[in-house]
């Protein structure tokens, strides 16, 4: 199965009153692994950045300035996503922006049901917790130091991550598993998986333990937390 992380950077909130995007970035899943193939593209807004969101993505006039227009790379953009799902944090946010810019160059719109919003999977499986990809980066342990700035396809990347453990983890012999079960006449016994000699410390902040003591008290005394 074929999946595409994306993720975009845009010069404000609504393509309806003149923002436009300057960034995507994507990440091709086969199988929910990495295959190490990605789109990353700057696109020039044609108008200027506003401030309020050059401070969260650092895409400033002058560096967009020589880059395409969407209307140069938006066929190419089509021709990589293909029909595969795509999986997105926020997904009505973004989709809302791609298809207003794939209208305007009458090229088919991506329909709603491609899309696979973390955000949605994250809020459904940890209700009244923190669902922003940095919440879920230290939720599971997920390296996100290099994100200063927003970046598209450093975003993607992360997301990746988190997607996979939102949907349940990596499996850990995945990748040997095929080469094992090629080598024909290998009659060698299957991987069994070891405990841990000590269990790994709780992924859980205080801020999070402490909104869900409180979402569990609002639901009464007989919550099946409350009995827990």
């Amino acid at each position: 199965m074929r999946e595409v992380v994306l993720d975009t950077e845009t010069t404000g909130f609504d393509p309806e009153t003149g923002d436009r995007i300057v960034e995507i970035g994507a990440v091709e899943l086969m199988g929910h692994m990495a295959t190490g193939r990605t789109y990353h593209q700057y696109i020039n807004p044609e108008r200027e950045m506003p401030e309020e969101a050059f401070q969260v993505h650092g895409l400033g006039d002058e560096f967009l300035r020589d880059k395409p227009k969407f209307a140069e790379i938006g066929q190419a953009f089509l021709d990589f996503i293909g029909d595969a799902k795509l999986v997105i944090h926020n997904a009505a946010f973004d989709i809302k922006f791609l298809n207003a810019e794939l209208k305007w160059m009458n090229l088919p719109q991506i329909p709603w049901e491609q899309a696979i919003d973390t955000l949605a999977i994250a809020r459904k499986r940890f209700p009244g917790s923190p669902a922003s990809l940095d919440a879920l980066c230290r939720r599971f342990g997920i390296d996100n130091s290099s994100r200063t700035l927003h970046g598209a396809l450093l975003d993607s990347e992360i997301l990746a991550e988190v997607y996979l453990e939102l949907i349940g983890g990596r499996q850990p012999d995945f990748a040997l598993s095929t080469a094992t079960r090629a080598s024909a006449g290998d009659a060698g016994p299957e991987w069994t998986p070891r405990p841990r000699p000590k269990p790994l410390p709780s992924r859980l902040t205080e801020a999070e333990a402490a909104a869900h003591a409180e979402f569990v008290a609002k639901l009464g005394d007989d919550a099946l937390w409350s009995k827990t």
